[in-house]
């Protein structure tokens, strides 16, 4: 697949943690760029920008108003910088965060076609609030992009659906509720466990997943939640689940994604720094995003 080594990117924070039950992952944005995330990737591109800190509602908001409010807001800045020709990369605080990141991407890329998102995730986040059993926005996002849920999530960035099923897969899975297993495989989007990266290893099956977002789209994304990883790599994150994607096996196989010419978009969500004493996690979002923008891309989309 081609590169496009060239192409300005610009860094949003969301630094929410209201749709989660520990709101730690609100400090993650801020704790990365303190911690010279930007710096980082200056080194590896020529043109980096700061797009600037989102807040996640006034006091007084319940959590699910307070996302609402939240989302809009990233979704203007998401989409304003792919119709401005940049790659936006965005650090969000909990997962809810998602649904703007990726309504206003889907919102840039429609006119020349459909968006597809790879969605590296332990969890499925695909619950509606009539099937969730804890009531946690951060477990809501997928279901709202593709259309269900929530009225004042699904119209985010406008009315209806902004992925369509076939063009969504979810790598990673192994913490899940039988209502989303249901509610996805009704839909008919394609989910990649741990059992089958196990059996096959994660380079052939995140090959296989950029292969599909990559399909029928004009363009595709990547929601890196970072609760995929094993937590005795990434322990700093929202809601940790044991037997993860090892990190040295997702770096490997993230190499060089960040310079794919249809890539519209990456999302790295979920850090929590209060969870993080020795700033393991940290340093590995580090290298993650040395990876991403390696000179090469990985060998399965070569």
């Amino acid at each position: 697949m081609p590169l496009l080594p060239d192409r300005p990117i610009r860094m949003i924070g969301a630094a929410c943690g209201r749709g989660a039950p520990d709101p730690g992952c609100a400090e993650g944005p801020q704790t990365l760029r303190a911690a010279g995330i930007v710096e980082r990737l200056e080194r590896l591109h020529s043109h980096v920008s700061w797009g600037g800190m989102l807040d996640c509602g006034a006091a007084g908001l319940t959590a699910l108003e307070a996302v609402a409010e939240l989302c809009p807001r990233l979704a203007e800045k998401t989409f304003s910088a792919v119709i401005a020709g940049e790659l936006p990369l965005v650090l969000t605080g909990d997962h809810s965060c998602a649904v703007g990141t990726w309504s206003g991407i889907a919102r840039a890329v429609r006119p020349k076609g459909s968006l597809g998102l790879l969605w590296v995730d332990a969890h499925l986040d695909s619950h509606t609030p009539q099937t969730s059993h804890s009531g946690a926005i951060h477990g809501m996002p997928l279901a709202a992009l593709l259309g269900h849920g929530e009225l004042s999530l699904t119209q985010c960035g406008g009315p209806g659906a902004k992925l369509l099923p076939q063009d969504v897969c979810i790598v990673g899975v192994r913490s899940f509720e039988a209502e989303e297993v249901r509610f996805l495989s009704e839909l008919g989007v394609r989910v990649f466990y741990m059992e089958e990266i196990a059996r096959r290893g994660l380079g052939p099956v995140l090959g296989d997943a950029l292969e599909l977002v990559q399909a029928d789209t004009a363009a595709f994304g990547v929601s890196l939640d970072l609760d995929a990883i094993d937590p005795v790599d990434a322990p700093g994150v929202g809601t940790p689940a044991a037997y993860g994607i090892r990190a040295d096996a997702l770096t490997q196989a993230l190499r060089g994604v960040g310079k794919l010419s249809r890539l519209a978009g990456l999302e790295i969500s979920e850090y929590n720094p209060v969870r993080d004493p020795d700033g393991r996690t940290r340093k590995l979002v580090m290298s993650l995003i040395d990876e991403l923008f390696a000179a090469e891309a990985l060998d399965a989309a070569a």
